[in-house]
């Protein structure tokens, strides 16, 4: 099994990304850099978070336009699975490979703190590994979370089974309190129609070790890369 890690200038999460998968696979990632321009073939491609070209202009919005993206993309849409994690999920929806918008949280303001999120559904290979309805807590650490997406949008998530993740309390209750940047409907993650890329906000590399305290985010990991080796 080969993962290609994407990095941009900015990227802060690429040793916990990395981290996250070698302990699920027994084996690293190759960390691409943005300027490539091939990538090979690899059986999953991952765009990690932080704060690439310092959020300027719009989170994710200068990153869509390196020159790697261009590979990712044919890559993407000849099939080969995705996955998104915090800045990563803003360059995806910058790239329109996935739908909708990340806007400013609602209170304006970095958070960085644990969260829950409810699985939505299992009918994918990202989220095999998960019970429909499981709860999990990872944290989140943004200021450009809150997720919108028109009425037109909404209905197509709706009837693609394509909601990833919702904020939900520990009990796995939807509320305004459990909705940590005001996202739209409480999403936290979504796939596109065919379910080979899945963007999210919260960190889960950072719920799979020991030394973080939290381990719930092993079960997606695994979900994510057993499937491919």
């Amino acid at each position: 099994m080969k993962v290609a890690l994407i990095v941009f200038p900015g990227t802060n999460r690429e040793k916990d990304m990395a981290m996250a998968i070698s302990s699920v696979t027994g084996t690293q990632p190759d960390l691409i850099w943005h300027k490539e321009k091939d990538i090979g073939s690899p059986d999953l491609i991952v765009l990690p978070g932080g704060f690439s070209y310092g959020d300027y202009l719009r989170c994710g919005a200068m990153a869509a336009h390196s020159p790697i993206m261009k590979e990712v993309i044919a890559q993407a849409n000849k099939g080969t699975r995705v996955f998104g994690v915090c800045n990563g999920f803003q360059i995806l929806i910058e790239t329109q490979l996935l739908p909708g918008a990340l806007l400013r949280n609602k209170t304006l303001k970095f958070i960085c703190k644990q969260v829950h999120l409810r699985a939505e559904t299992n009918s994918a290979p990202f989220t095999s590994k998960l019970e429909l309805g499981e709860i999990i807590t990872v944290p989140v650490a943004h200021g450009d979370g809150n997720y919108f997406a028109n009425d037109n949008i909404l209905k197509g998530l709706y009837d693609d089974d394509s909601i990833a993740f919702r904020y939900c309390d520990e009990f796995g209750l939807l509320s305004e309190e459990a909705n940590p940047n005001g996202s739209t409907d409480h999403i936290a993650g979504i796939y596109n129609k065919s379910k080979t890329i899945l963007g999210m906000m919260p960190h889960p590399e950072n719920a799979t070790q020991p030394h973080q305290g939290n381990l719930s985010g092993t079960q997606l990991f695994k979900g994510i890369l057993e499937t491919l080796s």
